[in-house]
């Protein structure tokens, strides 16, 4: 049996924060039990001891791009890519990600089904754990039509769909508007009719598989068609308008109620400095960090179901393994940090489907742990520097 014991000051339960010292017991790829308190390891356990560490779930990325390596235009160059490269790619994304404490990645975009291909032939527990939706439903020319999923027609959303789930996808993904790193699409207009997106929920749902509208899904109407038709997550959900980036306050009140899940996609690497002509893309389409922290503030403080992800993958400023910087925007937008956390773990392990393996600190669920020196509810930017990690009740690294 492989067994670790693991003694902290405190424990990120996947809900709250628990002080006064805390020994998580991992066996066989799973929690074994967990003690509150000064409690001894068991008799033969080797016992690992943190004296100002936190112990929290593995982290949940809802929102990655594993296909793509984080270079310059990833995406774009993805189309011309060969096919022998990718599980190389693949895995050496997975690789970063479980450095940085993730031990969940939901793949939101890969080309023509690679990610569900390789994952068909690579069961390990070495890697994270990978929900995908292969590639991304999209109007014919529109946002990342190169990933091989363009479709138009109400048949043909619905073939595509039954499609993916024969291929083994976990969910799909629909483009709802254009998106910057497309040129020609429009970021603020809708690129799929009502009744084409709502045969996109309806067969995805007939087949068991939640529908997420996004990859710069910016638009307003878009955010307002995905809400109307009812699909079960909103990508990025900035509210573009031709004015400007804005997420109204009664549009934010709906989609508290609605109980649809919204991941921001915020977070990118401090050290790069993006390049003038992003900058210059990003402010066409009225983005900027103050509008889009004001936006995730709004859905905050309206109750929203917010789930974190980062869009890793997409370019230099957002490479694989870069969530914790996610939850470092959270914070910086006025989320607590034990909410901010909770989007990370518990909450991001049931908008993947596996709330009952994942996302948790409890008997039972995978031993899928990191540790942290101090206290990331006080200090969030602990994150960045994990002291462990573990995967399957094996260390990494």
């Amino acid at each position: 049996m492989t067994k670790q014991a693991l003694r902290v000051a405190r424990m990120f339960d996947g809900e709250r924060l628990v002080d006064g010292g805390v020994l998580v017991l991992l066996a066989d790829g799973r929690i074994a039990d967990v003690h509150r308190g000064r409690a001894e390891a068991p008799a033969g356990w080797p016992l690992r001891e943190e004296p100002d560490g936190t112990l929290l779930p593995g982290l949940v990325d809802a929102h990655a791009h594993l296909c793509a390596d984080a270079g310059p235009d990833a995406l774009g160059r993805l189309a011309e890519r060969p096919e022998s490269d990718l599980d190389g790619v693949v895995e050496a994304s997975l690789r970063t990600h479980l450095a940085a404490g993730v031990t969940t990645v939901r793949d939101l975009g890969d080309r023509r089904g690679a990610v569900l291909r390789w994952r068909g032939r690579r069961v390990r527990d070495d890697l994270p754990t990978v929900v995908a939706s292969g590639a991304p439903l999209t109007s014919v020319g529109g946002h990342c039509w190169s990933l091989g999923g363009e479709v138009s027609g109400v048949d043909g959303v619905r073939e595509s769909v039954r499609r993916r789930a024969a291929a083994g996808a976990d969910l799909v993904k629909v483009m709802a508007s254009g998106g910057v790193f497309t040129p020609g699409t429009d970021t603020t207009r809708p690129q799929f009719t009502d009744q084409e997106l709502t045969a996109t929920v309806t067969q995805a749902h007939e087949l068991g598989l939640p529908v997420t509208a996004h990859a710069h899904a910016h638009a307003l109407s878009a955010v307002e068609q995905a809400l109307r038709v009812g699909v079960d997550g909103i990508e990025h959900c900035t509210c573009v308008t031709p004015s400007g980036a804005r997420v109204p306050g009664d549009l934010a009140d709906r989609l508290a109620r609605s109980g649809v899940a919204v991941c921001a996609t915020l977070g990118t690497d401090p050290a790069v400095v993006t390049p003038p002509e992003v900058m210059a893309m990003a402010a066409r389409a009225g983005l900027s960090e103050a509008a889009l922290r004001d936006g995730v503030a709004t859905l905050h403080r309206a109750g929203v179901r917010l789930v974190a992800g980062s869009d890793a993958g997409l370019g230099p400023a957002k490479p694989h393994g870069i969530l914790p910087e996610t939850l470092v925007e959270y914070v910086a937008c006025g989320i607590p940090a034990t909410a901010a956390l909770a989007s990370a773990t518990s909450v991001g392990a049931e908008v993947c489907g596996l709330a009952l393996r994942k996302g948790r600190v409890a008997q039972g669920f995978d031993a899928d742990v990191l540790i942290v020196d101090g206290d990331p509810a006080s200090d969030i930017r602990v994150l960045r520097r994990p002291l462990a990690v573990y995967r399957a009740g094996h260390p990494v690294g």
